[in-house]
């Protein structure tokens, strides 16, 4: 089964129903939901507009082994970095995987956290545009991960660092201003 968070039935200027966030390392991330006329599915986008290391929102209750993650990103701004990710088989705040693609540096990454240490699997330059919506999704499945940006695949490998099921969620780095909308994810 198949499910999507819209954003759009709930209170903005607040976290997300629903939904845990937080930080892996430091800083103060702030992430909620803002009326964005732009959005996908209007009226309503989640944003994070604070700083941390990695700033992360994610949905507690959904234990995600297998299956698939996408959302529509939109960076903003951020003078460090312009990172729109996701996250899933999300243990907790330093255990987890993530794929970034980041409009500042033009490439699609894959990482995965563990004991709150970021490490790299692979990166590949790829066009991420600023200020405008791409649809970003990983596909998961035992080792094997693909991740497509705009419906291309960027990466594609296998990785046996984080198993399990595990919560999904959205990330940002350092002072990237992200809009996220349409959050879908599945079990497989």
């Amino acid at each position: 089964m198949d499910t999507t968070v819209d954003f759009d039935l709930m209170s903005t200027g607040v976290a997300p129903s629903g939904w845990v966030c937080g930080v892996t390392g430091k800083g103060s991330p702030r992430w909620t939901v803002e009326a964005d006329a732009s959005a996908p599915s209007a009226p309503n986008v989640l944003r994070q507009s604070g700083s941390g290391t990695f700033p992360w929102c994610v949905l507690p209750d959904a234990a995600v082994e297998n299956g698939f993650i996408e959302v529509r990103v939109k960076p903003l701004s951020g003078r460090e970095d312009q990172a729109a990710g996701v996250v899933w088989r999300w243990k907790d705040r330093d255990n987890y995987y993530v794929a970034r693609a980041n409009a500042l540096e033009n490439n699609v990454s894959l990482y995965y956290t563990e004991k709150g240490s970021r490490k790299t699997l692979e990166y590949v330059d790829a066009p991420v545009a600023q200020g405008k919506w791409q649809l970003l999704r990983v596909e998961f499945q035992g080792a094997k991960i693909r991740v497509l940006l705009d419906g291309v695949v960027r990466i594609e490998m296998e990785d046996r660092h984080i198993a399990g099921a595990g919560a999904v969620g959205v990330w940002t780095k350092a002072d990237s201003v992200t809009s996220f909308d349409d959050f879908r994810w599945g079990s497989r």
